[in-house]
């Protein structure tokens, strides 16, 4: 019987994305199977997936039965829960906990945890406050003591967020301002996240190669700087950079992520995103990765036009 991959969050944007990219890419996993979970299998994306060749099934990641169902039958799982929807370290690592319990219990062979870097640890807790990084630091450490071959991808700052959270603005020079909480200078990993299945293959396919190893879901390290030499390069308007000290973007984002982007900038300025060995680790992750991932003047090229 040909292999089954289970995909969580098979309508937001990394589940979503993998199951899009192995859909328009059939020959990278060849004769596998797709199975993607959503709370509402009715949905038009869900719709949408299914009508494409996606198995959907219901899950709630609160819901152990749910996630049992989800992942039976299952050789490979791609987990990943969605921080903002509760705000909550506890809910979160519960529920990453819970897809990995389900995932051992169905017998599946390999998962793989989208995780990322335990950032109190990192700083000797200098940085207590990036609650959504430690709380997927928690769960991976807890998947490295099962019984299930696993893989980490870790993804950077989404290019996507630039569209709309941080997406440039007029200024009352005539031109466009990029505002952010981290210096002109600091680079900062960033990932188109339609790019997600690019990273996880290498392991899909060869998991004793890959068993326990960390990829870096970045294609390159940038600085606001470059970021906006980019967008002018490209649009031909004028732009300038502006840092917050504040958390105030000057657009409208809760609260609790305005408040942790502030919290995030010593996070770029001081230790990179990825602590002090992420540049080597992406230069790793990428000699690994067989379809390279779109660049940022990729990305704001095929994201025209912005203003």
């Amino acid at each position: 019987m040909s292999k089954l991959l289970t995909v969580f969050g098979a309508t937001g944007q990394q589940g979503g994305s993998i199951l899009q990219y192995l859909l328009k890419n059939p020959d990278v996993l060849k004769g596998w199977r797709l199975r993607g979970t959503t709370r509402d299998v009715e949905k038009p994306a869900a719709v949408a997936l299914k009508d494409a060749g996606v198995e959907m099934v219901q899950a709630d990641m609160d819901d152990e039965a749910s996630l049992k169902a989800a992942v039976a039958g299952s050789y490979a799982v791609f987990a990943m829960t969605n921080y903002w929807e509760k705000a909550s370290p506890d809910v979160e690592i519960a529920q990453g906990k819970a897809m990995a319990d389900a995932s051992v219990a169905a017998g599946a062979e390999l998962i793989v945890w989208a995780s990322l870097p335990d950032v109190t640890a990192m700083t000797d807790g200098k940085l207590p406050g990036v609650k959504h990084f430690d709380s997927k630091a928690v769960v991976e450490r807890y998947i490295r003591t099962l019984p299930i071959k696993s893989a980490f991808f870790m993804p950077a700052l989404y290019m996507q967020m630039m569209t709309h959270i941080f997406r440039p603005r007029p200024d009352n020079k005539g031109g466009f301002v990029f505002t952010i909480a981290w210096g002109e200078n600091s680079p900062c990993p960033l990932i188109d996240i339609t790019d997600s299945a690019k990273f996880i293959v290498p392991f899909l396919l060869d998991p004793d190669k890959y068993n326990g190893k960390v990829f870096i879901g970045a294609t390159a390290f940038y600085t606001p700087a470059e970021m906006v030499q980019t967008w002018k390069k490209v649009t031909g308007k004028e732009m300038r950079y502006s840092q917050t000290s504040d958390g105030e973007f000057g657009l409208d984002i809760p609260p609790e992520v305005s408040k942790v982007m502030k919290n995030s900038a010593g996070l770029i300025d001081e230790y990179v995103y990825y602590g002090p060995t992420g540049k080597q680790d992406l230069e790793w992750t990428l000699a690994q990765v067989k379809d390279q991932p779109n660049t940022w003047e990729t990305f704001v090229n095929a994201n025209e036009p912005w203003f």
